[in-house]
């Protein structure tokens, strides 16, 4: 038998435009047919109910209906329809989409016609929902992605230098127009604010090693001793390693920060499109600052450890001159060289490596953060290979 046909006038729908104007729609359905009559003015004042009760025939229908659905809308007796009305046109089709049906609109006005083209095809306007699930990657891919980036960073660092190279070669030749009023600014934050935290790490450390040291050789009766291991320590390795680690925590995070917030507003970007080069005139009073500040706490920091060995020495009976005149006898000139060889080149690693990783700041506030801490990290790594490769220099050389 055929399906009986259910017809549902739906209500005058209460709401009116402040001229009284109001919006009614008419719903017959039969089997996988369909339609819709609407009528009266569909504008955002009116359409707020009745948009309503359609959609909920239409869900209703939609459910219960066993075949493909065909939902024909008559427009014939709309008097007005402004965006609001085409929207709830295209939130009709839509569901008839969804559910695998199609949409027939009747007596569409024509001028009506070319707001609904503007919203063709109207697909466009319900993306399809982003997945946070992330596809499955292989070990092998996964590999490979990491090499690469390591590929990427290190030709990007090697670039890097080659600029710093040439833009530390234009310094020597043009000192003048070095900016001396930042570098001496970055000297000052980067190594007279750093003193206090040099200072305190220095003395623990002298302590430490000192009181370490002498656990030891007591063993031998050989507490006399601990000021030529100790000293020797210091200043060829611990004092410069020391103060390039606390300084990579410190100053490259902080110039990677600065840089990288400007780079975030597009400071740096202004810079070059007033034909100013960004290397010399962020980077390279840095870089500067870097290298002079470097082997200056390095060496306080030197001071300050055999200071604190020598009162800890006192508790082992060991007087100070005694102490002092070991470490006389010990330390020679290129032991202080060497550590403050290093140094340079802890500072040059440290101001490079911050300024390298605040260029390559993306775009927002998180950015910035990533930046700082892949500049301590990268700092670190390369400290820590350079002091190594100094090591080995050391030992063939006897530098």
């Amino acid at each position: 038998m055929p399906d009986a046909i259910h017809q549902t006038p739906l209500p005058p729908v209460p709401t009116t435009t402040p001229s009284g104007t109001t919006a009614t729609g008419e719903w017959q359905a039969s089997g996988a047919t369909a339609q819709l009559t609407l009528a009266g003015h569909l504008n955002a004042h009116t359409l707020g109910d009745l948009w309503q009760s359609v959609r909920h025939q239409q869900a209703n229908w939609l459910t219960s209906a066993a075949s493909v659905s065909t939902l024909t809308v008559d427009l014939k007796q709309v008097d007005y329809m402004d965006g609001a009305g085409i929207a709830f046109l295209i939130d009709l089709q839509h569901a008839q989409k969804l559910a695998g049906g199609s949409t027939q609109l009747q007596n569409l006005d024509a001028r009506y016609e070319p707001l609904m083209a503007q919203y063709q095809p109207f697909d466009n306007l319900y993306p399809p929902p982003i997945s946070n699930h992330r596809p499955h990657t292989s070990l092998v891919e996964r590999v490979g992605k990491s090499t690469e980036d390591v590929i990427d960073d290190t030709r990007n660092q090697v670039v890097f230098i080659g600029q710093l190279a040439s833009n530390l070669g234009w310094a020597f030749r043009n000192p003048r127009l070095v900016r001396w009023n930042d570098f001496v600014a970055v000297a000052v934050e980067a190594g007279v604010a750093a003193l206090p935290i040099v200072s305190l790490v220095a003395f623990l450390i002298g302590v430490i090693l000192a009181f370490q040291s002498a656990i030891g050789l007591k063993q031998f009766g050989a507490e006399t001793f601990v000021a030529n291991l100790v000293s020797l320590s210091i200043f060829r390795e611990l004092g410069p390693l020391m103060t390039a680690i606390l300084l990579a925590g410190r100053s490259s995070a902080a110039f990677a920060a600065e840089i990288g917030t400007m780079t975030v507003n597009n400071e740096v970007d202004a810079l070059v499109t007033g034909g100013i080069d960004p290397i010399r005139f962020l980077v390279l009073p840095r870089l500067l600052a870097g290298l002079l500040v470097a082997p200056i706490l390095s060496l306080f920091s030197d001071l300050i450890g055999i200071f604190a060995a020598s009162l800890t020495m006192l508790a082992y009976q060991v007087p100070m001159v005694t102490f002092y005149e070991a470490v006389l006898k010990t330390i020679h000139l290129n032991d202080i060289l060497s550590g403050l060889t290093k140094s340079l080149l802890f500072g040059l690693i440290i101001a490079g490596v911050g300024c390298l990783r605040g260029m390559q700041t993306g775009t927002g506030a998180a950015a910035v953060g990533l930046s700082a801490t892949r500049a301590v990290v990268t700092s670190l790594i390369l400290i820590v290979m350079v002091d190594g490769l100094f090591a080995y220099i050391s030992y063939k050389t006897g530098f």
